[in-house]
């Protein structure tokens, strides 16, 4: 089997994505990646000179697809739905919704709702901006929902009676890996509604291997000393790592539901293929569980209805 590559990338002329965390790593790539593809792309950050860097430097190749910035903040409810309304309300479409976005390891912080900071980001943030825009996917036919998780979803565990860590000692580790199981339990979750409510948007996922990406800043020194030794044997480029992201999102083989990561030395590095999903992101009970407590937390309920006049047709 030949290896997937940026060559196997179809050509998203005409279609229209939005890129969370786009202004760095393996957002900037996807974001590259697609407009070179000819797909019209929004660049949703948090940090405007970044932003603005990475709008000009996609620019510099004069990709086929127009590109354009726009600010989003996931630690904010209140961002979000700014930032959903102004896309709604300038957009009759979205064909990829890529929520790449993240952070890795920080000391305990809070989002602007109180939420714990990778919790509140990484997941109910994500989850928020999905349920805002889900009604302009479901319109647009063949459309994608992409979520990008970690391998460290393999050590996460949902804690229900304290999802933000206000009680227990803080463990920058178990709050992350709980934060990207859930993003797989939420997309699976997500999934089975969609096939229920009889939509084609589908919902696919990826993670990235270990990829050289600025969610290491945030690495204590015994962890930065232990990267220095992996980095050099294990570490994909980030043009490498946003390829299972870009397969996930484009690849028309790629099934519902379907979960994307490197293909060798235990999925750290290697072309993308398909990935195993640790059995709790699978458990259908704890997702149901997730989905309705992530709605109370968010504030928001899912429209997950297909359109009148919508007719089921499959998509790139």
């Amino acid at each position: 089997m030949t290896a997937w590559t940026f060559n196997d990338i179809p050509d998203q002329t005409g279609r229209t994505a939005i890129v969370t965390g786009a202004n760095t790593g393996l957002g900037f790539e996807t974001a590259r990646m697609l407009a070179r593809r000819g797909a019209d792309v929004v660049l949703a950050c948090r940090n405007p000179d970044k932003g603005r860097d990475a709008l000009a430097r996609i620019h510099e190749e004069k990709p086929k697809g127009k590109i354009a910035l726009d600010m989003l903040d996931l630690a904010d409810l209140d961002s979000i739905a700014a930032f959903a309304g102004r896309f709604a309300a300038s957009h009759d479409r979205l064909d990829l919704l890529i929520n790449n976005a993240g952070l890795m390891l920080p000391p305990l912080s809070r989002t602007k709702q109180g939420f714990e900071l990778q919790f509140g980001t990484n997941h109910l943030g994500h989850a928020a901006l999905t349920a805002r825009l889900a009604p302009l996917v479901l319109r647009t036919p063949g459309a994608r929902f992409v979520i990008v998780s970690s391998m460290a979803h393999h050590g996460g565990v949902i804690d229900f009676d304290d999802l933000n860590w206000n009680s227990r000692p803080y463990h920058p580790l178990k709050a992350y890996q709980q934060s990207k199981l859930a993003n797989l339990l939420f997309g699976l979750e997500l999934q089975r509604r969609l096939t229920v409510s009889g939509s084609d948007a589908r919902v696919t996922a990826a993670h990235p291997g270990w990829t050289k990406s600025d969610l290491q800043r945030h690495l204590r020194p015994h962890e930065r000393l232990m990267a220095s030794v992996l980095n050099p044997i294990l570490q994909l480029t980030t043009t490498q790592g946003a390829l299972n992201t870009m397969r996930a999102a484009t690849d028309p083989n790629a099934e519902p539901g379907s979960y994307w990561g490197p293909g060798r030395f235990f999925e750290h590095k290697g072309p993308p293929v398909r990935a195993r999903i640790n059995e709790r992101a699978l458990d259908e009970d704890v997702a149901k569980r997730l989905w309705v407590k992530t709605e109370n937390l968010i504030g928001l309920r899912f429209d997950l209805s297909v359109p009148a006049g919508h007719h089921a047709r499959s998509g790139n």
